[in-house]
């Protein structure tokens, strides 16, 4: 099973998990934890090749979103959780995406925060650069690159300067590894707002986040249970960037899309 935290565990309240971004692990939701625990039983996951979760060569040739969602929904049966609330960043709203399409069931609702939907041209630039030299360059050179092009101004240093430093607690194999699948964002969101319709949806995403909030904007126009929120002045990762703004939006959301049919949290027997 992967690396977990749980963050209170009170059968009256239903369960909230956290999923981190690329190179990220649960330090950046320590603005959300506390806020969150006296509402929700909080769980962290650490995604493959993060935190003390297995490396991506568990998996081999077969590495792929949907088999990290089959190992987040094992782990998930072994906690005995049936289910769940969703916040992703970034990466975390990618594996939401794949989530809600293959198990919709396990989904009470999800926040998706800097949810990445499509590339534009200066993304895919980017990628393509990244594929030219990572055989040649240190892995950590390749995340500071991508870290001060996606959050490139003053007001994103806090939110670069935390995965920068959560980075470098990652594999250089597990890091190319995620980056290898990364062209397949569209795929993630393909068939969403049609598989999902049941599903409340809530994407948060900063005003500044440039390369990425056009084709969402674009995109979420076709899912009638989906709406989004701008925080102004805020880049890629809000949560970090703007807290307050964001937890007092997304509690307000959670908190009104509770399972009113399942209370306290049902659980697998």
């Amino acid at each position: 099973m992967l690396d977990y935290k749980i963050y209170s565990k009170d059968n009256s309240k239903e369960y909230l998990v956290l999923l981190h971004g690329i190179g990220g692990n649960s330090n950046i939701f320590a603005k959300q934890l506390k806020f969150y625990k006296d509402h929700f039983n909080v769980i962290t996951i650490h995604l493959p090749g993060h935190g003390k979760s297995f490396g991506i060569d568990k998996y081999g040739n077969a590495f792929s979103e949907q088999a990290v969602v089959e190992d987040i929904i094992a782990t998930l049966d072994i906690l005995k959780i049936e289910r769940a609330h969703f916040i992703g960043v970034s990466l975390g709203s990618v594996m939401i995406h794949y989530l809600m399409k293959s198990h919709p069931d396990r989904v009470i609702s999800a926040v998706l925060t800097g949810a990445i939907t499509e590339f534009n041209f200066i993304s895919k630039v980017l990628l393509f650069v990244g594929k030219m030299i990572k055989s040649i360059t240190p892995h950590l050179w390749l995340y500071h690159l991508f870290a001060f092009i996606i959050m490139p101004k003053a007001n994103h240093k806090q939110s670069r300067d935390t995965f920068i430093k959560e980075a470098k607690k990652m594999k250089r194999e597990d890091f190319i590894g995620w980056f290898n699948i990364a062209h397949r964002v569209a795929k993630s969101y393909d068939l969403v707002p049609k598989l999902t319709d049941k599903i409340p949806k809530l994407y948060v995403s900063g005003s500044e986040d440039h390369l990425f909030l056009n084709n969402l904007k674009k995109d979420i126009k076709q899912d009638i249970n989906a709406s989004l929120k701008l925080i102004e002045k805020c880049g890629h990762v809000c949560n970090i960037e703007k807290y307050k703004e964001f937890n007092r939006i997304t509690l307000d959301f959670l908190k009104g899309n509770r399972n009113h049919k399942v209370k306290p949290a049902k659980q697998i027997s």
